[in-house]
């Protein structure tokens, strides 16, 4: 009986709960019909009466219909002509036209890297954050990436332009990395700057980028472009922003997306350049390596850029930061929070900030376009120096080293040390590179980090 009475109560409520719900509706219809129809007969110049008492329920039903269709996004990227004004670095402005179709290409491109991240699973951990900022910054209307209260434009400003977030990606990194395997065979890092030849490559293709009509590239330009060659995303922003500031977003865009797509663009280069018989290389496990030689190693880096490159020292100051509280191993908390926490959420938003810089009216541009052009054959040029490199090693080196893992001199850690790893399976399942692969791609790390402080010193 009580339960009869309770059911009775709640039914009472939501019924009275519905009515005042359809009241409210309703009275917000009327109101919003009321509006519109006073903004009609506000007009600032009314000639003819008659004209007034012509006006009838079907036009302002049409009025409605096309004022509601003004303001989607279909009639945005169908219609939508307008400029951007944008304040450059050296005070100057420029002004960019966008058409909504172009927002629209932006935005299936953004699917088209959620697809590769979700179903391909291409570093979903960086393209999906980046593939949403995509999405999210050529919505039209919304004005998320503009300034100054758009959140993708804050988050831009407050940790990409002002370095932050690459230097805490480093902190991370080193936290997540074991310079075991570069200790144990230090020959290994060779390939790492074997690597870096992307580097001096894409430096050159910058400079020859000027013969284009409409593009032209400075000294400072082309420097900070060629770091793309090292496939380091934070190393690529670090440097855009002492060097060429205006061309951070290309940069950084360019950077990220190719470091995602390691595992698509890698592996028919590392299959053109070796031969079956050379990827079937099994090599020598390395030795073991003491943990004093682990907790001096960062220290020794440290102290070796500090006396002869200290404008890397940024860098590789985090680098060595987070490598040595996870190798003295009495600072747990800092180092787990560096490995997760901390590098997660800054991997969230600096995924979102790169996204922010592929808006239309900065993405499809010349300049862009050609650094991404550029940002692909370097990438080209470092894995294949790293190959090649190590196939020239072997024909004086008694210990063969599997020319695969040359690829994983570049930057990307650890993912290019996986595809190698990845391709050496394919061919036989029980050869894993894994641990051998790590030493040149964190030498390659190091590398490009020199590399980044040496054109900082030269140019800056």
């Amino acid at each position: 009986m009580g339960n009869n009475k309770f059911n009775y109560k709640n039914d009472n409520r939501l019924k009275l709960t519905i009515l005042i719900f359809i009241c409210i509706i309703f009275i917000g219809i009327v109101g919003f019909f009321s509006t519109i129809n006073a903004q009609n007969q506000q007009q600032p110049e009314i000639t003819n009466i008659n004209n007034y008492k012509d006006t009838t329920l079907e036009t302002n039903i049409f009025k409605l219909l096309k004022k509601i269709f003004s303001i989607t996004g279909v009639y945005a990227f169908c219609f939508e002509k307008k400029q951007v004004i944008e304040q450059n670095d050296d005070g100057s402005f420029s002004i960019y036209k966008v058409a909504g179709w172009q927002k629209f290409l932006m935005i299936l491109i953004g699917l088209v890297l959620i697809y590769l991240g979700a179903v391909k699973n291409f570093e979903p951990l960086l393209l999906l954050p980046i593939a949403f900022g995509t999405i999210l910054v050529n919505t039209p209307i919304a004005g998320i990436g503009e300034a100054p209260h758009g959140f993708l434009y804050i988050i831009f400003n407050a940790g990409i332009r002002n370095e932050i977030f690459p230097l805490i990606i480093f902190m991370g990194i080193g936290a997540l990395t074991d310079f075991g395997p570069l200790i144990a065979n230090p020959k290994l890092a060779i390939l790492g700057a074997a690597a870096q030849f992307g580097i001096f490559g894409s430096l050159v293709g910058a400079i020859c980028l000027n013969l284009i009509p409409g593009i032209t590239f400075t000294l400072k330009d082309a420097c900070a472009i060629s770091i793309i060659g090292g496939a380091d995303g934070p190393t690529s922003i670090y440097v855009a922003s002492k060097l060429a500031p205006g061309l951070l977003g290309s940069i950084a865009v360019a950077a990220y997306s190719y470091m995602a797509l390691v595992p698509l663009i890698q592996p028919p280069i590392m299959r053109l350049l070796t031969t079956k018989k050379e990827r079937l290389i099994r090599m020598e496990n390395t030795r073991e390596v003491s943990k004093t030689e682990k907790i001096i190693f960062p220290l020794i880096v440290l102290l070796l850029c500090i006396l002869f490159i200290p404008s890397a020292t940024p860098l590789l100051g985090a680098l060595t930061f987070g490598n040595f509280l996870k190798e003295i191993g009495i600072v747990e908390r800092l180092s787990r929070t560096m490995q997760n926490e901390l590098l997660n959420i800054v991997t969230i938003f600096l995924g979102l900030g790169v996204g922010m810089q592929m808006s239309a009216h900065k993405f499809m541009q010349a300049k862009s376009l050609g650094i991404l052009a550029i940002g692909l054959v370097a990438f080209i040029l470092g894995t294949a120096g790293g190959i090649l490199f190590a196939k020239f090693l072997n024909i004086f080196s008694k210990k063969k080293i599997n020319p695969l893992i040359g690829s994983a001199g570049v930057s990307a850690v650890p993912m290019a040390a996986r595809v190698s790893n990845k391709i050496g399976i394919e061919e036989d399942p029980t050869n894993f590179l894994l641990m051998h692969a790590m030493g040149p791609n964190v030498a390659g790390v190091i590398g490009s980090a020199i590399a980044a402080g040496i054109m900082i010193a030269f140019f800056g």
